[in-house]
């Protein structure tokens, strides 16, 4: 098994966030706003479609070598999963559920003349023998029956489940919510098993250039996305909080040199700061070759190094937040009290500040997060994101712009980096939603 730098921090953010999870299981404050989100229809449905793509990105986090042809290659345990769509490649362009190349070429006939024409492809729709009579029928044929297998599966994980929580006496499926949790988990499932199924006749997304399966640049490039969005946080959080705090309660000089810190750093613009750490991890990885023999750890460093600077560029919001809030709970009577009391500064911080500014440090975090995710594809965008040879929704975008110039026009590749940043984005704005509309404290008496 190999473990990358952002697979170990990956796993060690899922540890972090069980182990709050257990802790604050029995804590009244936190409760209260769960069971509320609990009964939220929209942030139970992004809830489960942003699981979906979590352990998507989870199982690509899991790497170890594969002996391929006498060489040793690092895979993940969705390349593994994913292995025909891998292996799967074409000469060049092709179209979604195309059976032909998507430009001409001049073929050779096999009396030895040639002609004008569109070649058939290795693997997309070489089932059929005359495809421009066979392929409608086909794929109607094919996409019924993967919707039939998908609705089978689908009904019979769900009820599976659904007797087992019954079992247990944790029935919420005949509320409004639950019905919606269950359709939302009966599409991804006949989702996912219709393009399983059709993958394995077609490419559902179409090729690139070099002929690699767009679907599966498409979800590859989750875990980055995810990556991009969650370690960054990791990064950020705790100067966020720790600054924040200790500005706002303690004031005087502390609070001027922290001050003073976050607006000479927000003075610079971010673009070229990250420009200039990506510079120079590329010359320390130039000079250092024997440390970065594989692309993949090369690829890994840069995209550990691009998350470190985006949470040393981000964690300033944040901060000014958490130091606003700490000024007013400074001032309340039980702090007052605490104070008066004899209770040690850190006492105080810890068990009087701290839980009352969670609200907001959980609402900035979903908040930022769908933020960090739009910022990854635009720094790839303009070259400066992550490594080009890393999948990310960036680099297909990027990539797209000069197919989408070129005639005829590529289209697949643009549209399925945007579909699937799409969803992910707007999953994760509906949750901090919902998130927020639990945690506010203004909405406490509504409940």
């Amino acid at each position: 098994m190999v473990v990358l730098w952002t697979d170990a921090l990956v796993f060690l953010l899922v540890f972090l966030v069980a182990l709050w999870a257990v802790a604050v299981r029995g804590n009244v404050h936190f409760r209260r706003p769960l069971h509320y989100f609990a009964g939220n229809t929209t942030g139970m449905v992004s809830s489960v479609v942003l699981l979906f793509f979590v352990l998507v990105g989870l199982l690509d986090s899991v790497h170890f070598y594969t002996d391929k042809k006498n060489t040793a290659e690092i895979v993940s345990a969705l390349d593994v999963m994913a292995a025909p769509l891998r292996e799967r490649s074409e000469k060049t362009y092709s179209a979604p559920f195309a059976a032909t190349l998507y430009s001409r070429e001049m073929m050779e006939l096999p009396d030895g003349s040639s002609y004008w024409g569109y070649p058939r492809l290795l693997f997309g729709g070489a089932h059929l023998l005359d495809p421009e009579r066979e392929w409608a029928a086909d794929v109607a044929k094919k996409t019924l029956l993967g919707l039939l297998g998908g609705a089978a599966v689908a009904v019979l994980v769900l009820t599976a489940g659904v007797f087992l929580m019954r079992l247990k006496g944790l029935d919420g499926t005949r509320s409004k919510t639950g019905k919606a949790v269950l359709a939302t988990l009966f599409c991804l499932l006949t989702g996912l098993w219709l393009l399983g199924y059709l993958s394995g006749y077609y490419h559902v997304f179409g090729t690139d250039k070099v002929g690699e399966d767009v679907f599966y640049q498409a979800i590859k490039s989750i875990r980055t996305g995810l990556v991009i969005g969650t370690l960054t946080t990791l990064v950020m959080l705790p100067m966020a909080v720790v600054f924040g705090l200790l500005a706002g309660y303690f004031q005087g000089w502390v609070d001027d040199a922290i001050q003073y810190l976050y607006t000479v750093l927000n003075s610079i613009p971010s673009v070229l700061l990250i420009a200039a750490a990506i510079l120079a991890v590329q010359v320390y990885m130039a000079n250092h070759e024997q440390y970065f023999a594989s692309v993949l750890l090369r690829a890994d460093i840069r995209l550990l190094f691009l998350c470190l600077i985006l949470g040393i560029t981000n964690w300033t919001g944040l901060c000014r937040l958490l130091r606003a809030e700490t000024l007013k709970l400074r001032e309340m009577e039980y702090v007052q009290a605490a104070r008066a009391l004899g209770v040690r500064q850190s006492s105080i911080l810890r068990r009087h500040i701290f839980p009352n500014v969670m609200h907001i440090v959980l609402i900035s975090v979903v908040l930022d997060f769908s933020a960090l995710v739009l910022a990854e594809a635009v720094l790839s965008y303009i070259n400066i994101g992550v490594d080009p040879a890393t999948y990310s929704w960036g680099n297909m975008i990027n990539g797209a712009r000069l197919e989408m110039a070129r005639e005829p026009l590529v289209w697949w590749s643009l549209t399925a980096a945007f579909g699937f940043m799409f969803v992910l984005v707007l999953s994760a704005n509906l949750f901090a939603d919902a998130v927020q509309a639990a945690f506010d404290p203004r909405r406490v008496g509504d409940r």
